[in-house]
């Protein structure tokens, strides 16, 4: 199973390097049984990100098991229930979507603890926020000054999904 669930995360890769929104599906067949430690839905914990010599890499930290993740280029960012626009400076876009996963626990205390709205000061990244906690999903939106070549995949042990954002080389950080 470990190999479907590369190939699915290679493949979403690819298509999501060539600009075409994707789907990673959660990993259902490898999911470890749950403790109670580990929630039986996904729980978004914090969003971070790093520059490199030739991407900048965005990673939203989980606790329990990976759900389903979509991410795709939008026109603008809103926040999930209101509708109001995020205040992200940027041209372009990209929205991450996380179902089912929440970032509260089952008492509706937050177990998130990124931020909720940030600007970004590196060669691609230029913000991202917590748009959204929201029936089941968890949104997070990205900006860009530039329209973004990404690609995206999960990593384990921790749970964590990774987008990278590609950028020249020799861009300061």
């Amino acid at each position: 199973m470990h190999h479907r669930h590369t190939l699915a995360a290679v493949a979403a890769g690819i298509l999501l390097t060539a600009g075409i929104g994707a789907t990673l599906p959660a990993g259902a067949a490898n999911a470890p049984t749950t403790s109670a430690s580990t929630p039986a839905t996904a729980q978004v914990v914090n969003v971070r990100w790093g520059g490199h010599a030739s991407f900048d890499r965005l990673v939203i930290d989980l606790r329990g098991t990976a759900p389903q993740v979509t991410v795709r280029q939008v026109g603008a960012l809103h926040y999930d229930g209101s509708g109001e626009r995020v205040p992200l400076a940027g041209k372009y876009f990209l929205a991450v979507v996380l179902s089912p996963a929440t970032a509260h626990d089952d008492a509706g205390r937050s177990v998130y603890q990124g931020p909720r709205l940030t600007k970004i000061d590196l060669p691609a990244l230029k913000g991202v926020a917590l748009t959204g906690d929201f029936e089941g999903m968890v949104s997070i939106g990205a900006a860009f000054d530039t329209k973004p070549a990404f690609k995206t995949f999960l990593l384990h042990s921790p749970e964590r999904v990774v987008v990278d954002i590609a950028h020249p080389v020799g861009c300061r950080a």
